[in-house]
């Protein structure tokens, strides 16, 4: 009888057990479509900028591993080690079908496929922003003096973005409120210096609370980002964002290339160690690259020539990948959790850009010129060991 009894109570607990798991299953399973909280939180993210990818692959370019057999572009940098895709968004681009929203929704489809995050980059603008240009999408240019208007413009385009993107299960994990935004932002044709800050800051500021507040409405977590280029000229920017009221944001981006930075590879820890340390934040080189040769494969000038080579490290394969592996050092030894190659699958193809045809990066992609993963690309292999 003691027996039976014990049976039973055991068998009670089980039941309860089990119960319990299915409710907190239940409960974890109600927000299985929000894509943000179901992933695994990354403690550097090993990044890829792929803005070019659909266009060049429409353009003939197929990807192969570093095996050599075909593989989608994709998978090729997940199975490597990349946690993270950063792609552009373009406001109303005319003169290309790519980086506008539709093109996002596919790129960051084919990311979520393979699990990796997303790192959305408004540039605000119809083409091209970078600190020498930050020109107004065409479609707001006739309130560009009417500050009110131009935040209430930028803050529900912003707005309206995420929440498509949200509703077809496609959230972005960070976004930059601009790119590059050296400048003020929202101007049309030659820059204006110095910055209108009490202009500046409330724009920037209606970006960012479009992110917060879309984050919210959906209840995903959506982090903002914002983008200076170069690290020297982080150091003024953020102190002036922070003194005209811009503080809430969870990330400094930064381009390096130190082609056009005042600090070399083996400086540039510094600055990055000020920026965390003074503004408490989170900071991610979120563009470099580096020269794998000084050949050109096509008409379309390279960009980055001999001026762009760094003492130690040789335009070669494995000069590319000995530089990306010392600049992820002076990051994590800085306090700095990411580093994003810019455009590494930008391979020479017959399409033109604005300037020419073929590739301005073929020697500084993270693939050979017969579009075979290089040793570059084992940069991302660290991940795996995190």
């Amino acid at each position: 009888m003691i027996n039976s009894k014990f049976r039973m109570h055991k068998i009670a607990s089980l039941i309860i057990t089990v119960l319990i798991i299915s409710s907190i299953y239940a409960c974890t399973g109600s927000n299985s479509d929000n894509n943000n909280e179901a992933e695994t939180p990354i403690s550097f993210y090993f990044g890829a900028d792929l803005s070019y990818v659909n266009e060049m692959e429409d353009c003939g370019a197929i990807y192969k591993n570093r095996a050599g057999n075909v593989q989608d572009t994709y998978a090729i940098f997940k199975n490597e080690g990349a946690n993270l895709v950063r792609l552009r968004l373009w406001h109303n681009p005319t003169w290309t079908n790519y980086s506008n929203l539709q093109d996002v929704k596919k790129s960051i489809q084919r990311a979520k496929n393979q699990g990796m995050h997303i790192l959305l980059d408004f540039h605000y603008s119809d083409t091209w922003t970078d600190p020498s240009k930050q020109q107004i999408p065409a479609a707001w240019i006739n309130q560009i003096d009417n500050t009110e208007a131009l935040g209430n413009l930028l803050y529900n385009y912003t707005y309206n973005t995420l929440l498509e993107l949200s509703n077809e299960g496609l959230s972005p994990n960070i976004v930059q409120v601009g790119n590059e935004i050296n400048p003020m932002i929202l101007q049309d044709g030659d820059l204006v210096w110095p910055i209108d800050w009490a202009r500046n800051s409330h724009l920037i500021n209606k970006g960012i609370e479009a992110v917060r507040t879309i984050a919210e409405d959906k209840n995903e977590t959506i982090e903002v980002m914002l983008h200076i280029a170069q690290p020297e000229n982080g150091l003024w920017w953020f102190e002036q964002a922070t003194q005209n009221g811009v503080t809430d944001f969870d990330w400094i981006g930064l381009s390096y290339y130190p082609i056009w930075s005042d600090y070399s590879l083996n400086e540039v820890q510094t600055p990055l160690t000020t920026l965390i340390n003074t503004y408490n934040k989170k900071l991610m080189i979120v563009e470099t690259a580096y020269p794998f040769t000084m050949d050109n494969a096509d008409s379309a000038n390279n960009i980055l020539g001999n001026d762009a080579l760094v003492d130690g490290y040789p335009a070669s394969q494995q000069g590319q990948l000995d530089y990306l592996n010392q600049l992820k050092l002076v990051i994590e030894n800085a306090g700095g959790q990411g580093l994003v190659y810019w455009e590494p699958a930008w391979v020479s193809t017959d399409c033109s850009t604005l300037w020419a045809q073929g590739s301005h990066w073929d020697n500084a992609t993270l693939f050979d010129n017969n579009n075979q993963a290089n040793l570059g690309i084992q940069f991302y292999n660290a991940s795996l060991n995190d």
